[in-house]
């Protein structure tokens, strides 16, 4: 455990003045405000539609997840995953990180948890900042009904969702940018994979999910609820999720064996 520990603080440190680091954080910012201002600005509009406080949490936090989750989350775990890995690769750093006193399994497992960290910050922040700018319109605009609806079960059901099925995309490309040094082929593959995903997903093919590129887009697909339940209320581990769960682990696995291959040539 220490030997993680201190290979995960190394992570950060090489990290913390990259894109791929502050992208985590100024995505949810920049993303959050622009819908928020966007509510603020045409609150005249939404007024006159006369949601309900349910279906007004779900058409604002909806902005933000068809934003985040189907476009922007995958293009962000592509170029993090990437990022991750080309410090060494861009270093010639790689026999020198293996060369350390320290368990290779923590070296590469703190690499990869570093990159689930990123994610899990990022979609931890989006959920936050979702629930504080809504409540944040509400003082801004009186007559909105924000205040009337406690939106947290939709919230984290749903950032929990895309979080979980971002795993399989993020161990796919993981492995990607072990292979290559180059931006291209990852990123490329990446790009690829993620158009035909998204469109697989949404022309309902019923092998989508066996995509790891198309699980985020699925995800975030409404699920049936029990009769009288809260219909925002959806279960989190559904089918794709599952598949996701199982990506992660095996290319986890995977990527091991690859990179103290690699790694020490």
């Amino acid at each position: 455990m220490r030997a993680l520990y201190i290979s995960l603080v190394s992570e950060f440190y090489k990290s913390r003045k990259t894109l791929a680091f502050w992208a985590a954080i100024l995505l949810p910012v920049i993303i959050c405000s622009l819908i928020t201002f966007g509510f603020y600005s045409n609150s005249e509009n939404v007024l006159k539609l006369h949601y309900p406080p349910m279906i007004l949490w779900a058409q604002y936090s909806g902005s933000t997840l068809g934003v985040m989750g189907l476009l922007v989350m995958p293009f962000y775990v592509i170029f993090m995953a990437f990022s991750v890995n080309n410090i060494e690769h861009k270093n010639d750093t790689w026999k020198m990180l293996f060369a350390q006193p320290l368990n290779k399994f923590s070296i590469y497992a703190a690499k990869y948890l570093y990159a689930v960290l990123l994610i899990f910050i990022c979609l931890f922040l989006f959920a936050t900042l979702t629930y504080a700018f809504g409540h944040l319109l509400q003082v801004l605009v009186p007559k909105f009904n924000f205040n009337q609806y406690n939106p947290l079960n939709i919230l984290i059901n749903s950032y929990t969702k895309l979080f979980l099925a971002s795993l399989g995309i993020l161990s796919l490309q993981f492995i990607l940018s072990l292979l290559w040094s180059d931006f291209l082929k990852p990123m490329g593959i990446g790009f690829v994979g993620t158009i035909m995903g998204i469109i697989a997903a949404n022309v309902g093919w019923k092998y989508a999910y066996l995509i790891p590129y198309s699980l985020p887009t699925l995800a975030l697909r409404m699920t049936k609820v029990k009769k009288g339940a809260d219909p925002l209320d959806f279960p989190v581990f559904t089918q794709e999720i599952w598949t996701s769960l199982i990506y992660a682990s095996a290319l986890f696995i995977i990527g091991y064996f690859i990179v103290t291959k690699k790694s020490i040539k």
